[in-house]
């Protein structure tokens, strides 16, 4: 059951230089842009100077390496709620047409090692580790966040990852 008129919390306070590194995808809602067999997806962000973050999504299909870089920023930079506004540019090789989507971080642990995003459509959602594996108990805790935020769980999807993660190229 799902409670869609809800509306959705997210993280007040994040701190974003503690936010920044590899996160690795555990599950999340199948989308048209990642691929349906992908593997071993992660995202690495990188506080840039200007305060906009610098970011690297890459996964493997096929034993095959794909990646998108793109640009996020805070929706409104006087709010202390972690709503982002992520921009990639398409086709990635020839940046002509930004595509930007809504990036809201609607939990992360007090360590900062899983957090639980998510989009105001709830069309999107992933679970995301600074670990490649999680302990099931964990994960479960996680996904009853994206319950209480109003997500039909029965869309997540699990996302396979290495014992070893890939090196990107």
């Amino acid at each position: 059951m799902t409670t869609e008129s809800k509306e959705m919390q997210v993280v007040k306070g994040l701190d974003l230089e503690r936010y920044m590194g590899r996160w690795y995808e555990i599950a999340s809602f199948p989308s048209l842009f990642q691929p349906k067999n992908g593997v071993d997806t992660r995202a690495t962000y990188t506080l840039n100077p200007d305060g906009t973050v610098h970011v690297l999504n890459e996964v493997w299909n096929g034993g095959k390496r794909a990646f998108i870089q793109g640009s996020a920023y805070k929706t409104d930079p006087k709010s202390d709620e972690a709503k982002f506004k992520v921009k990639f540019y398409v086709p990635p090789f020839l940046p002509i047409i930004p595509v930007t989507g809504d990036y809201w971080v609607l939990y992360i642990d007090p360590d900062y090692q899983h957090a639980v995003i998510g989009h105001p459509s709830r069309f999107y959602l992933w679970i995301l580790s600074r670990t490649a594996h999680l302990e099931e108990d964990t994960y479960k805790q996680l996904v009853e966040k994206a319950v209480e935020e109003g997500y039909d769980v029965s869309k997540l999807h699990k996302t396979p990852q290495s014992d070893t993660p890939p090196e990107s190229n």
